[in-house]
């Protein structure tokens, strides 16, 4: 049996706290691979400043060129209209093998939103979450993090949720479990690099450098 994460974005552009972040989840949760799904039309995000899709996978390739248990998955960018992550997770669930463990693999803020995907209800009946927390801040932002987490779920999904003994997930008798996962705090946005590339200013510690040197040779965010 493999377990798989499947970890979506815009991506525009991937940045060094994208990678930091899912390298440690992967070997927080022992995950066999992760795909990395960038999307082509986000539903909940303008559009504004988004580059083109390809050069926006092509920098995935590149960050992650040296890293096999690492996949870039062009499954939204192939689907006409918005990318939907139901959709994303119906298609993997179907070419991977039965026994294959998904779990889907987002930060905080959008697990807060959820609610507004598209088919949200039958997400947490599909697939167990890994939710990505800055936590290691100190004990009272981990605890915040969590308690964030429970409340949205007991209020926005079903109160049928609870705590597990690990204290790391909380179970439902029906529904599929949600992770609490702290990660290391980095501040960096992409759009943080998007404003500094079209002020003229480095980005060389926020980006891998093959993917800095892709940026200038296509004139991106400019």
């Amino acid at each position: 049996m493999k377990h798989i994460g499947l970890f979506g974005g815009t991506f525009n552009p991937i940045h060094l706290g994208h990678i930091q972040v899912i390298q440690e989840v992967k070997k927080g949760f022992g995950l066999d691979k992760i795909f990395i799904i960038p999307s082509a039309l986000p539903p909940h995000k303008e559009p504004d400043g988004l580059v083109d899709a390809g050069d926006r996978i092509e920098m995935i390739r590149l960050s992650f060129s040296t890293h096999p248990d690492f996949s870039v998955s062009d499954v939204e960018l192939k689907r006409s209209g918005p990318s939907y992550t139901i959709d994303t997770v119906r298609h993997f669930k179907s070419i991977l093998p039965e026994d294959t463990e998904l779990v889907l693999i987002l930060g905080l803020d959008a697990f807060l939103e959820i609610d507004t995907w598209k088919s949200y209800k039958d997400l947490f009946l599909l697939i167990p979450f890994i939710v990505m927390s800055r936590g290691t801040e100190g004990e009272k932002r981990r605890v915040f993090a969590r308690k964030t987490v429970e409340d949205y779920l007991k209020s926005k999904i079903s109160e049928g949720y609870k705590i597990s003994a690990s204290q790391s997930s909380y179970v439902h008798e029906i529904k599929q479990p949600v992770f609490v996962f702290d990660v290391t705090p980095i501040d960096i946005s992409s759009t943080k690099i998007r404003k500094l590339i079209k002020t003229g200013r480095p980005i060389k510690s926020l980006v891998p450098e093959i993917v800095e040197a892709f940026i200038k040779s296509k004139g991106l965010y400019l």
